[in-house]
């Protein structure tokens, strides 16, 4: 595989991401890498619930094609995280997080001793299927694992220089829609209480040297993100990606379509 989202960030470069959730299949995810551009894809397990032989499938089809994973994962279980990393994502990122205590934990969760208290089971792809002692996995596991944690609610946007600050977080994720309609202005992504969070997220990263990331609403809003310091960009969804296939063949063809 080449090399992976933390290590890409750690450059400073720009990470092209694509996300999959309700249309999870190894021919789709095959396909977004062959067409070349895209670093790493992540996978929804926050508004989707699918099985962890369907996700260690997913990682196996980008890994093929030189794609990093990570899970975007509600904070509420434990288990859901380190399931997610031994089934072979590169890491994990909480949604729906309103405190830095519960960003604290998400790393803990993801880190086996001393920075967190993971179970250590080297039964997964990540410990090479039982094959790597359990010394090696931990210290290596801790160092590649990566974490990222999404800012989308009023309290997340408050401790954003909090969650920053916190030795573990790689990177922290901006959701535009679900920001909107925190601040009251659903889907005015251009408000400025919108312009203003990201104003504050991006201050609250420089700080703290982190990167962060968003879903660019359109292309105009990414060059506005990354001149403020963005290093993520998750440019298309599976059903995204595939509406906008389905709407350039009808334009295409439209003469043929009709009204």
């Amino acid at each position: 595989m080449s090399d992976s989202i933390k290590q890409r960030l750690s450059r400073g470069e720009v990470v092209m991401m694509a996300a999959c959730g309700r249309i999870v299949h190894h021919n789709l995810l095959q396909m977004i890498g062959m067409h070349g551009g895209f670093h790493g894809v992540w996978f929804d397990l926050e508004h989707m619930s699918y099985s962890t032989e369907r996700l260690e499938i997913g990682t196996l089809a980008c890994r093929s094609q030189g794609l990093d994973t990570f899970v975007r994962l509600p904070v509420t279980d434990y288990a859901c995280v380190t399931r997610a990393l031994e089934a072979g994502a590169g890491g994990v990122m909480a949604a729906q997080v309103r405190s830095a205590a519960e960003a604290e934990q998400t790393v803990q969760w993801a880190k086996f001793f001393p920075r967190g208290c993971r179970g250590l089971n080297t039964a997964g792809y990540d410990a090479r299927f039982a094959t790597m002692p359990l010394a090696k996995f931990a210290e290596q596991a801790n160092q590649s694992t990566f974490v990222a944690i999404q800012i989308e609610t009023l309290e997340a946007l408050e401790a954003v220089d909090d969650i920053a600050a916190i030795d573990g977080v790689d990177l922290v994720f901006l959701g535009p829609a679900d920001m909107s309609q925190s601040l009251g202005v659903t889907g005015d992504f251009m408000n400025p209480k919108c312009l203003a969070a990201i104003d504050q997220i991006s201050r609250a990263c420089a700080k703290h040297k982190k990167p962060w990331g968003v879903v660019p609403v359109n292309p105009q809003y990414a060059k506005m993100c990354v001149d403020k310091g963005c290093r993520m960009l998750s440019v298309g969804a599976e059903v995204r990606i595939i509406n906008a296939g389905i709407e350039a063949v009808k334009k295409n063809y439209g003469e043929f379509f009709g009204s």
